[in-house]
């Protein structure tokens, strides 16, 4: 792993809950440990190949000085959010300390941090209601709207008969690679938010839908809670999930099976 650090970057601002912060200026500190690949720099000496630390540095100043929020819990997230999309960064874990926050006790400092990372991300599509189509291709395009996003492989799609006993109508599915750093449970809270657009109605399980959209992989995390599954439950026995998944991640391994997607493919 290749890090680039930024250390002690104290910045002057409006930031706090109370009327005093909001008019008068205290100094907020910045530690940014930014993963990058400068390899091909470190070889070739050349400073286009890795990232401008000045540059980044007067862009968290000016992102500090230019907005105002309550807490530096949000100032830290929406700073290191910033620079994840203006940036080439592979992950950012970022720490923002506050020395004279307003609290009538001895103290150093308070702080927060993040850590934000980029994964590539599995997501399967299907639509069996309306304009199947034109409903999955609105749904790709404000995928990639999302500024935390880069839609990286679109399958073709797949027409299918529906799955499970109680849709009635013929699906088209889809498969789409992303990379994203937002978490699993932030990136499912927006497919509900593209997936409401769409009118999706929740009141049958695996009834007919204007629009699905469920997450397959996150990199390679296997997690399971009560509002998530990843891998996704059961994917590995539908068609409408692995045919398309193969046409763009066919040597991808499930962390959970142990096996590529043309493998799980071809045992159906």
């Amino acid at each position: 792993m290749k890090k680039i650090d930024i250390t002690n970057l104290t910045v002057n601002a409006t930031h706090g809950v109370f009327a005093e912060e909001k008019t008068k200026t205290q100094p907020f500190v910045f530690d940014c440990y930014l993963e990058y690949d400068f390899e091909k720099a470190a070889i070739s000496d050349d400073l286009s190949l890795t990232l401008d630390y000045g540059a980044i540095m007067q862009d968290i100043t000016d992102f500090c000085k230019q907005n105002s929020f309550d807490l530096i819990e949000t100032l830290c997230y929406r700073a290191a959010e910033m620079l994840m999309v203006k940036y080439p960064i592979n992950a950012i874990y970022m720490t923002v300390k506050k020395p004279k926050a307003p609290v009538d006790l001895p103290f150093e400092n308070v702080s927060v941090s993040v850590d934000l990372k980029r994964q590539d991300v599995y997501l399967s599509l299907g639509s069996n209601l309306g304009d199947r189509q034109t409903i999955l291709d609105n749904a790709i395009s404000q995928i990639g709207q999302n500024e935390a996003i880069q839609v990286l492989k679109v399958s073709s799609p797949f027409e299918n008969p529906p799955y499970g006993g109680v849709a009635q109508y013929p699906f088209i599915n889809m498969a789409m690679k992303i990379s994203t750093f937002l978490s699993p449970d932030a990136l499912l809270e927006f497919i509900h938010s593209v997936e409401a657009k769409a009118n999706r109605n929740r009141d049958v399980r695996w009834g007919d839908r204007t629009l699905d959209i469920d997450i397959i992989f996150y990199g390679n995390e296997i997690i399971y809670t009560d509002e998530i599954a990843i891998p996704h439950a059961d994917y590995h026995n539908r068609d409408f999930v692995l045919v398309p998944l193969n046409e763009i991640a066919a040597d991808f391994v499930c962390p959970l099976k142990r096996k590529r997607i043309s493998e799980l493919l071809k045992s159906l």
